[in-house]
């Protein structure tokens, strides 16, 4: 059975499109039947992410792991199967992620959040009218809450 002991970033780089996960010696290790393997930058040293998918990309790559005088290589498509890899990859990654798409987003749930408290306010405008018995500004009340629907 496999699993991450540790994982950090020796150094992170990016880009516009891709985040690079550079590892070094002792920051990444793994608990592979129960013993503890060490990453060892004799293949691949770096993990390539798309910012805007928060894909790996370079899942054909092998990372080298020692114990004594033992080494297995495991790809980082074996890697991605382990549940513990990728929470612990979003975690680092987080922070540079291409935000332009959550941004559109927020700005759509903002429009849409103004509108619903413009026709609450409208409503509420509409009841105070008919307390008041103010039949021209509930009607011209109605009229703008009906262009906001």
């Amino acid at each position: 059975m496999v699993s991450i002991k540790l994982l950090k970033p020796y150094f992170i780089k990016m880009n516009s499109e891709y985040i690079r996960i550079i590892l070094a010696y002792q920051y990444f290790s793994l608990l592979i039947n129960k013993k503890v393997y060490h990453f060892v930058p004799i293949e691949g040293q770096e993990i390539l992410i798309n910012r805007r998918t928060k894909q790996v990309i370079n899942t054909e790559t092998k990372f080298a792991f020692q114990k004594g005088k033992d080494i297995i290589y495991i790809t980082i498509k074996k890697l991605t199967t382990l549940e513990d890899f990728m929470a612990q990859i979003e975690q680092i990654i987080k922070p540079y992620y291409n935000t332009k798409d959550t941004e559109e987003l927020e700005g759509e749930e903002v429009s849409l959040l103004i509108k619903e408290l413009e026709l609450q306010n409208i409503k509420r405008l509409i009841d105070k009218t008919l307390d008041n018995q103010d039949r021209e500004t509930f009607q011209q009340l109605v009229r703008e809450y009906k262009k906001l629907r």
